[in-house]
């Protein structure tokens, strides 16, 4: 055997031995993106719900747009990075890339067909600038507490507290169970 040929078998040798190693690697890759996903939720949820409670929608608005990004740096932790994202944006801090875009397009596309955007969701490792990043987006689905934020019928007041805060608004016009956009995490491997 030449020793190119011995290369070549040895590199397909490595390649098919790692596979099982890889599959491994992204099988934990995605619980833990799952668990950082149900942390971010939970604690966005709670200081949502506790703003709402004390003061109602304009309450919330303002704790989203002051402790959301707080809580997304605070997630953040041992090289994940934590956000949301949407097609139709708040923030546009939070604008996705063309990673997110697509897998937003195509959560769209698997909603449309039957499939709950509760259980959307999407991990792959791709490369990015030379470098092999995990990415995992879970979508966010329109809750009947989303709806006097995000609905089609929002107070007066509840839209005069958004203008002032997100002056391009697109975050409207949202029903129950619409893809309100997705919680988007990466880590570079």
């Amino acid at each position: 055997m030449s020793k190119n040929h011995l290369l070549a078998a040895l590199a397909l040798f490595c390649s098919l031995a790692s596979a099982p190693a890889l599959a491994q690697d992204a099988d934990a890759l995605k619980s833990q993106a799952a668990q950082n996903t149900a942390a971010f939720g939970d604690a966005l949820k709670e200081e949502l719900v506790g703003a709402l409670n004390a003061g109602g929608p304009v309450a919330a608005i303002g704790a989203c747009n002051e402790k959301a990004p707080a809580i997304a740096k605070a997630k953040s932790q041992e090289g994940w990075r934590v956000g949301r994202t949407s097609l139709k944006l708040r923030n546009t801090g939070n604008a996705p890339d063309a990673w997110e875009q697509a897998t937003l397009a195509e959560f769209e596309v698997r909603k449309a067909k039957g499939e709950p955007a509760a259980q959307l969701a999407k991990a792959e490792i791709v490369t990015e600038n030379g470098q092999k990043t995990f990415r995992f987006m879970k979508a966010i689905p329109t809750a009947p507490l989303c709806l006097s934020c995000h609905g089609t019928e929002i107070k007066p007041e509840v839209a005069a507290k958004l203008d002032a805060l997100y002056p391009k608004d697109k975050a409207r016009g949202f029903a129950e169970g619409d893809l309100r956009g997705a919680f988007t995490l990466s880590k570079k491997l």
